[in-house]
């Protein structure tokens, strides 16, 4: 059914994991077709599968580690605690580092491919690819709205393959989808009932078929740049073979509906402005995006399409793809999504993305030669410090925040007995210059979308670290309980949607 590939291979060397079959080979096949979107890249490369979580070596050191602290917290209390504070302050310090090194690389500019509106109309359509966009739809009611964001993409329609992409059994849907009047370019592509019940092996069923040169990914509540499909193609051409995929920016049309949009707002437009540009120049792995990520699609079949177990199957794909030898770009376009008005709501979203990370890092890890090989050094930094630090530090902030309430409440001996002079002044500068450059950052991310109105929420932005945690928190617990188990995220909870995605979107220019 699928071919395994050689994945011993020298650092660079572009290669693939196994190859999905031709499209054609697929049709009037859905046994096969939901088979390979499930099971594809779990039985042809189980090493790169989020199916299990953990292998037997990483099993058994995790099991070790958690032994070895229980038994030194009994047996030498106090110097298993120095020990740890001193490592967690450690890494802190090094995660620090690393993300106002990226912050500062991405906002020198340089690292983002634009393409003007000229040159994206002057495409003559003879030599545009056939477009795939998928579209995972589940309780979706407001199919019509979407149907008509969709619509306003400026591409030939000839060459372009809308699936909307609902679930069999989705009731609610597929009664909304039952009375719109498409055009010939949309599709609606019923996905089987079967587990697992995530949006990558919705993905994968609809990729499975499509004939498309390109392909990218849209959610429901999506308004993208109307010209980003032809941006992409202009852009993909520019970088030439060895990029798979270029990434659009996301940002809201909702981000001044409350305090917790306009911190999701300074968020994304950090990540999208600074971050990823920032990946890109420092040559490390590109967690994609779940959303806007636009891909060759033979290259895509190469490397297995996504994991239909890992719930942030988009970093794992950047992961993969740099594990290939392929890189990623990031494409000058927006796309408008909604953000989450709703604290439980988010919390619930980015827990997912959390747990991912986690997922993404432990599959990614399980033969360490062969990942050092393949990224290099600057690679496994980032799928230490960044994948897998990111949502480990946001959890392990409660802890330490407990501790300094602790001290300051009353003075308790035994936690200053946890700081030692190295690790105190380590801990200090870690504690002021990062949370001032932290700080920082926001207010610069403001200033530079032009958004005076968010100066405010960036120096809030220790309330929105509060959420982070309980969202990492429960990521982790998640994790040991229901690896992959799908939060879906509740939509339609903002006010109004934005009169442009150019101004509305929220990201950095």
């Amino acid at each position: 059914m699928v071919r395994l590939s050689d994945i011993r291979v020298l650092p660079g060397r572009q290669h693939h994991l196994f190859d999905l079959p031709d499209p054609a080979e697929l049709v009037d096949q859905d046994e096969r077709a939901l088979e390979l979107a499930c099971y594809g890249l779990s039985e042809a490369a189980p090493e790169y599968s989020a199916r299990g979580v953990l292998v037997v070596w990483q099993r058994v050191v995790l099991i070790a580690v958690v032994a070895l602290l229980i038994v030194g917290l009994v047996l030498v209390p106090r110097c298993t605690g120095i020990t740890v504070v001193a490592i967690v302050t450690a890494v802190y310090a090094i995660a620090l580092v690393y993300r106002v090194a990226l912050f500062q690389l991405g906002a020198k500019g340089g690292h983002v491919v634009t393409v003007s509106d000229e040159e994206a109309r002057a495409v003559p359509h003879a030599e545009l690819p056939r477009y795939t966009v998928l579209v995972p739809v589940f309780h979706e009611p407001l199919l019509g709205e979407l149907v008509r964001r969709l619509e306003r993409l400026d591409y030939p329609r000839h060459l372009l393959d809308i699936r909307l992409l609902l679930e069999a059994d989705d009731e609610e849907t597929n009664a909304a989808a039952s009375g719109l009047a498409l055009g010939r370019h949309i599709t609606i592509v019923r996905v089987p009932a079967h587990e697992p019940r995530t949006k990558p092996k919705a993905c994968n069923y609809g990729f499975l078929t499509a004939e498309g040169g390109m392909c990218t990914i849209y959610d429901a509540e999506d308004s993208p740049d109307s010209l980003q499909l032809l941006r992409a193609v202009v852009a993909m051409r520019r970088l030439g073979p060895r990029y798979a995929c270029v990434q659009a920016r996301l940002g809201f049309y909702n981000a001044d509906q409350n305090l917790l949009t306009r911190f999701f707002a300074l968020d994304y437009g950090s990540w999208f402005g600074n971050l990823l540009p920032g990946l890109v120049a420092l040559g490390a792995p590109i967690p994609l995006g779940g959303t806007s990520n636009h891909f060759r699609s033979d290259v895509l079949r190469r490397v297995g399409a996504w994991d239909p177990w890992n719930v942030t199957e988009d970093a794992d794909l950047g992961l993969r793809l740099a594990r290939a030898g392929y890189q990623v770009g990031v494409l000058d376009s927006d796309t408008g999504e909604e953000a989450n008005p709703d604290a439980i709501n988010w919390v619930r979203q980015r827990s997912r993305w959390y747990k991912g990370y986690l997922q993404s890092f432990l599959v990614h890890l399980r033969r360490p030669r062969l990942v050092s090989r393949q990224l290099g050094a600057r690679g496994i930094a980032g799928l230490v410090i960044f994948i897998a630090g990111t949502p480990l530090l946001s959890a392990l902030n409660g802890f330490f925040w407990a501790l300094t309430v602790a001290w300051f409440t009353s003075h308790d001996p035994a936690v200053a007995a946890l700081f030692p002079p190295a690790v105190y002044y380590l801990g200090m500068v870690s504690l002021i210059l990062g949370n001032f450059a932290v700080l920082y950052m926001g207010l610069f991310t403001a200033r530079q979308m032009e958004r005076p109105g968010l100066l405010i929420p960036a120096l809030l932005m220790p309330l929105y670290w509060i959420l982070m945690w309980l969202a990492a928190v429960k990521a982790v617990l998640q994790l040991i309980t229901a690896p992959s188990y799908w939060e879906k995220t509740a939509h339609g909870l903002h006010k109004a949607e934005g009169p442009r995605t150019e101004q509305a979107a929220g990201v950095a220019a």
